[in-house]
């Protein structure tokens, strides 16, 4: 890994706050994600999944986590499974976690080798009255790959069929979207690596650069300031491409008199910053380019406000709707009659803002969460309205991060230049 390791108190934490949600005398098991094909012999790179991380910062494939509170044996409460290396793995892999750094680095006592535990493992849960599997319940995306998780569910329930079988997801969702101060500041972290890609962009930029040659920018400050790589693949859309919400062939030319849209963070320690922003490629807005901009940043400014605890993602949405209705009649893209006949359950502002204005962000971009619970303090949200007129071939979105407190939301993207004068200023200094 090219991160600095984050503090073993994290996952000890996450830890204490995960067992204080366990039913009496369970035993929960995560395991690491595949490692999934990319060719014939190869393997694309790894990412652990983020269940398993969020417990013990073991950034390593083919690895265990028990967890059990009520464990009658002395010293398997917390037992950490990691894969045995040999003289063959050092040389085609490289290293892997010794016992002594796995411990260091997730802070649990007892760690065995995976190749030695089956026994241990049919021991806790022989010992357990229930186990908790780690299930993926993203609710807008069922995919048709199986993984790790799904095929060790299915074997225990082969081999152990008269144990209570729990979800751990939904005690995830309620913990993972309330971060933690050491959470907060690894992802402030991953947001200054991305402001300083997006300087050297703004430098960058002029009539004539490729889209992909931008994309070469960001990820070169990225990879020295040893971030993992793109948190997501980033979008490079010049002109009409920035009408494509998920244009991801970053593959043409920026011409001058086009708004270049890019939406991009890096990827540090497993979690992430998540960045839109729409910028002139000849350095200066047209009057209408402008407008446009100007409309979308006083949505983000009016939503970003309303990022209290208490608010339910629903109500958000709806009133963030009603802004984005004013400023879409201000410019004229719709009319009192498009209202008036709208359909209510694609209002007419969603001609031009088709999309969410915000999800909860960490260890995944789009991270886990439950969209019937009010926002708590400690969750983490995109804020990222846009405007999108494929007539015009005009397309801004502006994207901030924002971290709920009981005091007020808490822009980590504060020092990013985001007004429209403060780009152009920028811009052409560089030129000058």
């Amino acid at each position: 890994m090219k991160y600095q390791a984050l503090s073993p108190e994290l996952f000890q934490f996450n830890r204490k706050r995960f067992a204080r949600e366990m039913k009496p005398n369970t035993l929960a098991i995560f395991n690491a994600n595949d490692q999934m094909p990319r060719t014939g012999d190869s393997y694309h790179n790894f990412r652990q999944n983020a269940g398993l991380y969020y417990f013990c910062g073991i950034d390593q494939e083919e690895t265990m986590l028990l967890l059990f509170p009520d464990c009658p044996r002395e010293g398997h409460k917390e037992v950490l499974l990691i894969r045995r290396t040999n003289e063959h793995l050092a040389v085609w892999e490289g290293h892997k976690y010794t016992k002594e750094e796995a411990q260091a680095a997730s802070g649990i006592e007892k760690v065995l080798f995976l190749d030695e535990a089956e026994q241990v493992i049919n021991e806790l849960i022989l010992l357990s009255e229930g186990i908790y599997l780690n299930l993926n319940e993203n609710d807008r995306f069922l995919s048709p790959v199986e993984y790790r998780d799904l095929r060790y569910a299915r074997s225990i329930r082969q081999n152990y069929p008269a144990h209570t079988i729990h979800r751990t997801q939904p005690v995830l969702k309620k913990l993972q979207t309330v971060k933690s101060q050491w959470e907060v500041d690894v992802t402030q972290h991953c947001v200054d690596i991305t402001e300083k890609a997006f300087r050297r962009v703004l430098e960058f930029v002029k009539p004539g650069v490729w889209e992909y040659e931008i994309e070469a920018e960001i990820i070169h400050e990225f990879i020295r300031n040893r971030a993992t790589g793109h948190a997501y693949t980033p979008i490079i859309g010049s002109g009409k491409n920035a009408c494509v919400l998920h244009y991801v062939e970053n593959n043409q030319q920026c011409q001058s008199g086009e708004v270049l849209l890019m939406d991009f963070g890096a990827e540090y320690a497993n979690y992430n910053a998540d960045l839109t922003r729409s910028i002139p490629v000849n350095g200066t807005f047209t009057d209408r380019q402008r407008a446009v901009y100007n409309a979308v940043l006083r949505v983000l400014k009016e939503a970003r406000a309303m990022l209290v605890p208490g608010t339910t993602l629903e109500e958000y949405n709806k009133e963030v709707g009603k802004i984005m209705e004013s400023e879409l009649l201000g410019l004229g893209l719709i009319s009192r009659d498009d209202i008036e006949k709208q359909d209510k359950n694609w209002p007419a502002y969603k001609k031009y803002f088709m999309h969410g204005t915000s999800h909860h962000l960490g260890l995944d971009v789009h991270d886990i969460m439950y969209r019937y619970d009010p926002f708590r303090a400690g969750n983490l949200f995109t804020c990222e309205p846009g405007i999108y007129i494929p007539e015009e071939n005009l397309g801004i979105r502006l994207e901030n991060d924002i971290l709920i407190t009981d005091n007020g939301p808490i822009d980590l993207f504060k020092n990013i230049p985001i007004e429209a004068e403060e780009i152009e200023e920028l811009m052409n200094a560089m030129v000058s």
